[in-house]
């Protein structure tokens, strides 16, 4: 039987907090999930954060990144994280298609993904920063655009996966999960059913898991796939 895949969201700078991380990788084990680890900005810009995913043996690594610059500065960034041994790593796909073909050039065994529009933004925040066009528009276009870099996979809104999919064959990512109506500061979200229902490959999930207790809440979350 086909396993539902997840990322943990692991993320804190707080050195006293890193055996939370051991803790998290320990209760997040499960006979009914595949799970892999997402370390964002936060963590990966830390010291001992970094000196923890170089030590994490035998999981799958999400360094999510968020690359965003010029071509030249995003492969040489890919470059300084290879000793890293990562799975995973986002780029901006607005980083425009000179840039994700230069890091999809570099990126060897690791796979890039192109990020769209951040799930903490709806139409109305997008007006705030100049774009004129709605989320579901600029998204299937930034898809077009990853295909044509050839990156491994996208992520976007569990509520933009039907669409990205008619554009981008390969793997899709969605964050803003959420297993109620507490968003928190995600716009865009869904529960984990509905986000493999419109053919999420990977969920990324942080606070319904790791708050609290993790074991029971592994269990909810594969009580909410049932």
């Amino acid at each position: 039987m086909k396993k539902n895949k997840i990322f943990v969201a692991c993320d804190t700078t707080n050195i006293n907090k890193i055996n939370k991380i051991n803790k998290i990788i320990t209760e997040t084990k499960s006979s009914n999930l595949k799970v892999g680890y997402k370390f964002g900005l936060e963590f990966l810009n830390s010291k001992n954060g970094r000196t923890f995913v170089s030590k994490v043996k035998n999981k799958t690594i999400f360094a999510d990144l968020k690359l965003h610059d010029i071509p030249n500065t995003c492969a040489s960034a890919i470059k300084a994280i290879k000793d890293l041994k990562v799975d995973y790593l986002t780029i901006h796909i607005s980083s425009g298609l000179d840039a994700l073909k230069a890091a999809k050039k570099v990126s060897g065994k690791i796979k890039l993904i192109g990020v769209t529009i951040l799930t903490s933004l709806d139409n109305k925040a997008l007006r705030e920063i100049g774009f004129n066009k709605d989320v579901k528009k600029i998204v299937r276009h930034q898809a077009r655009l990853a295909n044509k870099a050839k990156l491994d996979a996208i992520v976007c809104s569990a509520q933009e996966v039907k669409i990205v999919k008619k554009v981008f064959k390969k793997e899709i990512i969605t964050p803003g999960i959420r297993f109620s109506s507490n968003t928190n500061d995600q716009k865009r979200t869904l529960t984990p059913k509905q986000a493999f229902k419109n053919g999420s490959d990977w969920l990324v999930i942080g606070r319904p898991i790791t708050k609290g207790n993790i074991k029971k809440n592994i269990q909810i979350l594969i009580k909410h796939l049932n």
